[in-house]
C-alpha cells in the first residue's frame, strides 16, 4: 500500500496536473465550454497513449542501443534532475509552455498533451519504474494503471480549470509546481545514486 501512495505521489510530481491547467485555459481560451471539454478529454487520452507506449517499447529500444541499466539510471536520472531544476528555479512549467503556444486552433496534442502532461520528465519516469530488470511484470501493471489513474485525475482537474485558477490563483499553482519539482529532484538523485553504487559493485 505504501509503495502504490508512493508511486501515485511521484507520478502527481512528474506529471504536475494543476502545472497543465493555466496552458489548458491559456490554450483553450478561443473555444466554448463544449470544445474546451473535448479538448480536455483527447489530450488526456493521447498524454496516456504516448505514456504507455514508451512504458512498452521505450526499454526495447534502449535494449536494442546496448544501454546498460545503470547507464540509463543514471543517465535517466540526470535528465530527471535537470527537468526539476527548471520546476524550480525556472520561470515555471505554466509559463513556459504558455509561451510556446504560436497555433491557437491546434492545441489538443501540442502543448497540452506534450509537453504539458506527457512532459520528457513523465516520459522518462515511466520507463525508468517500469524496468523489465527492477520490477516484476505484476509491479508494472500496477505503476502503468497507476498512471491511467493520474491522468484520469488530470484530466478532471482540467475540465474544472477555471474553478481551480479562481480558487488557488496563478502564483499558488506555480509554488504547488516547485514543490512538486523538489519531489522529482530527490527522486532522481536516488535514481543517480542507485545506478553508481551497483556501477561501482558490478566493477568489484
Amino acid at each position: 500500500m505504501n509503495e502504490i501512495i508512493t508511486t501515485i505521489l511521484f507520478l502527481f510530481a512528474v506529471i504536475d496536473p494543476l502545472g497543465s491547467v493555466p496552458v489548458y485555459l491559456e490554450a483553450t481560451k478561443n473555444f466554448d465550454i463544449l470544445h474546451k471539454r473535448k479538448i480536455a478529454i483527447r489530450a488526456c487520452a493521447v498524454a496516456y497513449l504516448i505514456l504507455l507506449f514508451f512504458i512498452i517499447i521505450g526499454q526495447l529500444i534502449l535494449e536494442g542501443m546496448k544501454v546498460s541499466l545503470d547507464a540509463f539510471q543514471i543517465s535517466g536520472g540526470v535528465i530527471l534532475f535537470l527537468f526539476a531544476l527548471t520546476m524550480i528555479f525556472g520561470e515555471g512549467k505554466p509559463n513556459s509552455e504558455i509561451d510556446s503556444i504560436k497555433d491557437y486552433k491546434h492545441v489538443t496534442i501540442f502543448p497540452i498533451a506534450i509537453p504539458s502532461i506527457a512532459s520528457p520528465g513523465a516520459i522518462m519516469a515511466v520507463v525508468l519504474m517500469t524496468d523489465n530488470h527492477v520490477y516484476t511484470m505484476q509491479q508494472q501493471a500496477i505503476t502503468t494503471i497507476l498512471v491511467l489513474v493520474v491522468i484520469a485525475i488530470t484530466c478532471v482537474l482540467l475540465l474544472a480549470a477555471n474553478h481551480i485558477q479562481k480558487r488557488i490563483g496563478a502564483y499558488g499553482i506555480s509554488v504547488i509546481s516547485k514543490v512538486m519539482g523538489l519531489i522529482l529532484a530527490a527522486y532522481a538523485v536516488q535514481s543517480i545514486l542507485t545506478g553508481l553504487r551497483d556501477f561501482f559493485v558490478v566493477l568489484k
